[in-house]
């Protein structure tokens, strides 16, 4: 059994409601006031129920209410978290559901819910230990409340699906009808945490508790969709060259269109349109005549780009982050040296629903209704935007039609909205970029080289590896202070490279040396899912093969060879090939890669089987895909999220990129821009390892990293031709 000893403070309960029932929050501050939350379709709507609580809600009809605070992109984070509430809680899992509190009654109350942020696979893992003590908690207090009420000992009863029972005595009662008396009952210091040996719904494939039949429907409300009283459509042109400007514009004919409102300049950098329809907004802004003064970076274009990163390639100086024995001396020493050098392009996010937020601006208040993946961040940028105290602000959060990085710490579309509705006091506002814009005004996936030096000495053993990366920081975007805290480095950029820790590099070899030459470019960095892990993995792991092969070795022998002091590595490595039938020899027409690496806490490794016709016509036929997150919440989710990552990466892989030409994106929507078909999607199978222990890992992002070298590694041994190069569209293949 686990132990958490939690002193009073950090529990809540509150009996002060006109309804009775219990309410319980974890590891925060003690709150009395009602909480702003709405329901996840109604952000804004006042609750059904009077507030009681922080985190849990008990009401006397049985009904169990979850406060959540992470945001659901379809992950499923929301059921996941639920899940590990109610088996601790042992509540009836068909009576749960959950809703929203809001970033600035959270604000106001010293941040009880605890941060908003929703990335980097980390919506379950950051938050399982305080969610479990919360409803291990709860659970005690119920059965106290109900054996003082039987005058019975408390280790005498029990709880299941909301009922208590007294074995000895065969009496039952409902969660419900003693949660008034337990709201009074002190808060246990002592909690005992299940085993996971004991979990009942804590790993199994539950149904999700998110408004699944409106997603099918179209009845679920995404920000895109939102409807208030009285609200007008704006949308809006930015600079297209980043870092450029609006000198003048002149808005005679945009004025003239049926609908429209009014033009407005958004800042230094952007004009837009006020309307009744997103139709008259959109049509009056392609006749307004802006000037713009593109400035400096109207000349640079993806050559000059790439050839300012590919100098930092054989830089003097660099970050190192990652350094073992002496890898000069090994390079100096080797019989002999393999090189290659790799390059990873801009990517944009390119979510279905396009940014988008709506804002209500008054000298008194500022409210805005977004899809975002961190509340906090959003809030804070209503904040500055409206030039109101944080009083006055708030936020309510809406479905997400897409995330992937893009709407979390970059909150521009926001900002713009608030701008845009102050220059329109007391009417909502909401904003929606067209898909053009969308596209051309992203925070895009930094681009990145790789150059990999491996040593060996005249017996084929390794006796060296150097790593080094060129390219962007995201962290000195967005938020460069903190480089400073690492002497100027972005210890990000080395996912999946890291001496230790969630990021670890599992390798063993005497002399490593693993640096990054920073070379940061106008194009705004951002945060695009799996990160830095993407590239790292496709230059580690097609490097890893090319050294096996020069050394004689089976790809998947030499990697188990260098990973003796990885257990967990191995593992996910032997499942896959295992699965695949690695041992066993293909068919002559089929052909295998394999790759594997650990992010985000979560160990992973994929296998390939494909074919290639006519030398470039590539068909991926199966996927074996496998992730140890130490524990699996819900497996049928980890499945879809595996699947869906595959998907995501497999179209960067293959034909996403996004290039520069006179300062500006070139890609404008989905026809030069494109996803996978479904045609065009292979067969996945994913299987989950559980290797326990204190370490949770992710699950959203790890697997999409490793699937695209093992591919890559596949396409070698069915055409001879290492491709070095992201998509691989440039280099002539096409997934069929």
């Amino acid at each position: 059994m686990t132990d958490a000893r939690i002193s009073r403070r950090r529990f809540i309960i509150d009996s002060t409601a006109t309804v009775a029932g219990l309410a319980i929050g974890f590891e925060l501050p003690n709150v009395t006031q009602h909480a702003s939350a709405g329901t996840p379709n109604d952000p804004s709507a006042p609750l059904a129920s009077p507030e009681i609580g922080v985190w849990v809600v008990i009401e006397p009809n049985e009904d169990v209410v979850f406060r959540i605070v992470k945001s659901e992109m379809g992950q499923g984070t929301i059921t996941g978290l639920a899940q590990m509430i109610a088996e601790e809680l042992e509540c009836d899992w068909q009576k749960v559901s959950y809703e929203y509190p809001t970033p600035g009654e959270s604000k106001k109350r010293n941040h009880v819910w605890g941060s908003y942020s929703t990335g980097g696979s980390h919506g379950i893992r950051q938050s399982e230990r305080y969610v479990r003590q919360g409803g291990a908690a709860a659970r005690m207090m119920l059965i106290q409340s109900a054996a003082t009420r039987w005058g019975v000992p408390t280790h005498e009863c029990f709880a299941r699906n909301s009922v208590i029972f007294h074995s000895a005595s065969g009496r039952s009662t409902t969660y419900g009808a003693v949660s008034s008396a337990a709201s009074k009952l002190p808060v246990p210091i002592d909690v005992v945490l299940k085993d996971p040996k004991d979990w009942q719904l804590i790993g199994k494939p539950v149904h999700r508790i998110d408004n699944m039949p409106g997603k099918v429907t179209g009845g679920q409300i995404y920000g895109i969709d939102l409807k208030l009283p009285e609200m007008l459509i704006a949308t809006i042109n930015e600079c297209p060259v980043f870092g450029g400007a609006v000198r003048r514009f002149d808005a005679t004919e945009a004025m003239q269109i049926n609908g429209v409102k009014k033009v407005v300049k958004v800042g230094d950098t952007a004009v837009a349109v006020i309307a009744d329809t997103f139709w008259h907004a959109k049509t009056a802004l392609e006749k307004v005549k802006i000037d713009w003064d593109f400035g400096a970076n109207a000349n640079v274009d993806s050559p000059a780009i790439k050839a300012f990163i590919e100098e930092g390639l054989g830089s003097q100086f660099a970050f190192v982050r990652t350094e073992a024995g002496n890898i000069k001396s090994a390079i100096a020493g080797a019989a002999k040296t393999l090189e290659s050098t790799y390059f990873f392009p801009f990517l944009n996010h390119a979510t279905l629903e396009p940014m988008n937020a709506t804002a209500r601006w008054t000298p008194e208040r500022c409210e805005a209704w977004v899809p975002t993946q961190n509340g906090d961040n959003t809030l804070a940028a209503v904040i500055r935007a409206s030039g109101l105290p944080a009083e006055q602000c708030d936020v309510y959060k809406l479905n997400i039609g897409g995330g992937f990085g893009r709407r979390g710490s970059h909150q521009d579309y926001t900002v713009q909205a608030v701008l845009i509705a102050k220059q329109f006091p007391g009417s909502p506002i909401k904003l929606i970029w067209t898909r053009e814009e969308d596209m051309t005004q992203g925070r895009y996936h930094p681009v990145m080289m790789g150059r990999l030096t491996g040593t060996f000495d005249d017996r084929k053993n390794v006796t060296g590896l150097h790593i080094r990366l060129s390219g962007q920081s995201i962290r000195a975007a967005t938020h460069p202070a903190k480089l400073a805290e690492n002497g100027g480095m972005d210890p990000e950029v080395f996912q999946g490279l890291h001496g230790e820790g969630e990021n670890a590099f599992g390798y063993q070899f005497p002399n490593l040396l693993i640096d990054h030459a920073m070379r940061n470019t106008h194009v705004p960095p951002g945060f695009w899912r799996g990160v830095n892990v993407n590239q790292n993995a496709v230059f580690l792991e097609t490097f890893i093969d090319e050294m096996a092969d020069y050394a004689g070795a089976d790809p998947l022998a030499f990697r188990l060879a260098h990973l003796s002091n990885s257990p967990r590595t191995r593992a996910v490595l032997e499942a896959v090939a295992d699965r695949i039938g690695w041992s066993k020899q293909a068919p002559s027409d089929l052909y295998r890669g394999i790759a594997q690496m650990k992010s985000y806490g979560s160990f992973a490794a994929a296998a390939c089987e494909l074919s290639v016709s006519d030398a470039s016509q590539v068909k991926i036929h199966k996927i074996v895909a496998a992730i140890d997150p130490g524990y699996a919440v819900n497996p049928a989710q980890i499945e879809r999220q595996v699947s869906g990552s595959i998907l995501y990466g497999l179209s960067a892989l293959f034909q996403e990129q996004i290039t520069i030409r006179e300062g500006r994106v070139e890609q404008r929507n989905f026809f030069d821009f494109d996803s996978l078909r479904l045609a065009q999607m292979p067969r996945v199978e994913t299987l989950i390892l559980q290797g326990g222990g204190e370490e949770w890992g992710g699950v959203g992002e790890p697997a999409m990293a490793v699937a695209s070298p093992a591919v890559l590694n596949a396409i070698f041994r069915a055409t001879g031709r290492r491709i070095r190069t992201v998509p691989l569209a440039n280099s002539g293949f096409e997934l069929v």
